[in-house]
């Protein structure tokens, strides 16, 4: 049996309450906590964090400790007024205000410390309950109607440059638009994870996104600046004028990546006892963004495996995560996956696990036109004369004898050698049949160069 949470509805209804603003702006960031039970935690939970984070920080600004725990100045009075009563803490320094004021623990507030401590060990952002979480993850999801869809348009502009059929373009936006898992398919160096790339980034946002959560008495660290990335200065100055609340951060629809290195133990919370706390797994971290699992049939894990253990959460938005003692908890689970593989998927996945999957697209070499194109790009952003003679020995020669595909990561791999082995030499980096011949015999072993 599943265990839930049990919280006041408080919670709930703060992550959907939304501060009034003008028609043209619509609220990210719920409204901010003015009280301990507005922001659903247990008292005894808030007061711990307190008296960790004055511990840990010595003396501490009363502006400052808000800046930590992320919380209102008004929910930090609750809880230091009780405590200056029973001499656990007390005012260090009064400024001309008592926003100024120093606060420090008294000895009785440090073997408070201690035994909090002793509960949990975790200090940092004040966590939002898995209630306000679901909440504002439903209120974001991918699947609503009201979510601005891809336009053909759009994806042309995006994706004009790949190299791509109109068809495969098409697909791609088909499972953009309609929110449904992509398999990426192709030769290592088609494009593939640099196209999924992309299509993350066409994603409509901006979103938010909590700090950590608190699930049961356990706190699970959701944010990572790598990954939840702050959206345009716009949309973060409208957010920063409101009374918002500070747990939660904007960011653009995150795009996580896992490879080859996905085994089982990435796919639930890992528990880390030095920091008191839970850390995401990725699919967790994507939730309202786009989740991209690449080296499909190399990972750790078999390919069918790792179907399954996305695509029914997938289609059910909810997943099981299970904390230290067996206890399971149900998050939600909304985000664009995208599988990708150079294997062949019949050799990998039977036709029942692909029919799964919602949209296949074959990605492979490019057309001579789009190649030399990305070529020329390719030269611009590294400085690079661009020589249409070297181009034509790429692409008539030195491709067709080696019966090498036009692939996507060739142009940018030769770039770089040629500017390697003209800074060795002391010379500017020229694209030339000379420099080309060069790097590309130090791409391949010379019997498939000679070939």
């Amino acid at each position: 049996m599943i265990e839930t949470l049990s919280i006041d509805s408080a919670s709930a209804r703060a992550a959907q309450a939304l501060p009034p603003d003008g028609p043209d702006i619509v609220p990210i960031l719920p409204r901010q906590a003015k009280t301990v039970r507005d922001t659903g935690l247990e008292p005894r939970f808030v007061t711990d964090l307190v008296l960790k984070t004055i511990q840990a920080s010595g003396k501490v600004q009363l502006a400052v400790l808000a800046g930590k725990l992320r919380l209102s100045i008004s929910v930090l009075r609750e809880v230091l007024n009780p405590l200056i009563a029973e001499q656990q803490v007390e005012v260090a320094w009064c400024g001309e205000s008592d926003i100024d004021m120093q606060y420090q623990l008294t000895a009785i507030g440090q073997r408070a410390a201690a035994d909090a401590l002793g509960r949990c060990c975790y200090v940092g952002p004040t966590p939002v309950t898995l209630a306000s979480y679901r909440a504002m993850v439903e209120r974001q999801a991918l699947r609503h109607a009201d979510i601005a869809r891809i336009t053909s348009a759009q994806l042309a502009a995006a994706l004009g440059e790949d190299g791509l059929a109109p068809a495969t373009r098409d697909m791609l936006g088909a499972a953009l638009y309609a929110r449904r898992s992509l398999l990426l398919y192709g030769p290592s160096g088609s494009g593939k994870t640099q196209l999924a790339g992309k299509l993350g980034r066409l994603l409509p946002g901006p979103i938010a996104v909590p700090y950590a959560l608190l699930v049961g008495r356990q706190v699970i660290r959701l944010y990572d600046p790598a990954l939840h990335v702050a959206p345009p200065p716009l949309a973060r100055q409208q957010e920063e004028r409101r009374s918002c609340d500070a747990r939660w951060t904007v960011c653009q629809r995150p795009l996580v990546h896992v490879g080859a290195e996905l085994g089982r133990e990435m796919l639930d919370l890992r528990y880390d006892a030095e920091e008191g706390l839970y850390h995401a797994p990725p699919h967790l971290q994507a939730n309202n963004g786009m989740l991209v699992i690449d080296d499909v049939g190399r990972q750790r894990i078999g390919a069918a495996e790792l179907l399954n253990r996305f695509i029914g959460p997938l289609d059910a938005g909810v997943d099981q995560l299970t904390l230290q003692g067996g206890q399971a908890e149900a998050v939600p689970f909304d985000a664009a996956v995208v599988f990708a593989t150079n294997l062949t998927p019949g050799a990998i996945l039977d036709d029942a696990a692909l029919r799964r999957i919602g949209y296949k697209a074959e990605i492979g070499a490019w057309p001579a036109t789009a190649y030399r194109a990305l070529l020329r790009r390719q030269c611009r952003l590294r400085r690079i004369e661009y020589d249409d003679t070297a181009a034509e020995h790429l692409i008539e020669r030195l491709h067709v004898q080696s019966g090498r595909a036009l692939l996507a990561c060739y142009p940018g791999e030769l770039l770089d050698r040629i500017a390697d082995f003209a800074g060795l030499a002391g010379q500017d980096a020229r694209l030339t049949t000379a420099s080309v011949e060069q790097a590309w015999r130090s791409m391949f072993i010379a019997c498939e160069a000679e070939a």
